[in-house]
Formats: structure tokens, sequence, C-alpha cells
């Protein structure tokens, strides 16, 4: 029996250091990579965890992550903590 994966495929990007994000908040400049744990600014949903899991880099400034009693959500540099 042939299994797919309902995850997001796509390939590593390496990271561009920025100073800012679009929204004024300071984004840290360290290197984030797949297999990430990183502490959410805030939270999905009252019920969901406080960190995600990265799981796909989108774009520079953007992750594809996995919170714990949430689910799937995209990410931007502001929404964690450094």
């Amino acid at each position: 029996m042939l299994l797919k994966s309902t995850y997001l495929t796509c390939p590593l990007v390496p990271e561009i250091h920025k100073t800012s994000a679009p929204t004024g908040h300071p984004v840290c400049n360290i290197t984030y990579n797949r297999d990430s744990w990183v502490k959410l600014l805030q939270l999905p949903d009252e019920y969901s965890f406080d960190e995600a899991l990265l799981l796909c880099q989108e774009s520079p400034d953007s992750w594809i992550a996995w919170v714990p009693s949430y689910g799937e959500m995209r990410l931007h540099r502001s929404d964690f903590y450094c």
C-alpha cells in the first residue's frame, strides 16, 4: 500500500537576514532550520501550545509550522521569539 504525505514539500532555501519585519516588530538574525521548535508571540487560539515546530521554509520571511493542539499554520519571522 502506498501512503501519500499530506505535508507541503518545498526546497530548502537559505535564510536572508533582516533587521525588522513589515509590522515594525524586531526580527532576530538567528538562522532557523527545519525541525526547530520556536516560541510563539501570540497563540493561534486559547487552547493551543505556545510553541511551534518549523516544517518548511516558504519564503525568506515565512515558515509553514505545526502547533500542537492547533495544526499547521503559516508563520512570519516576527510571529515567534528568537
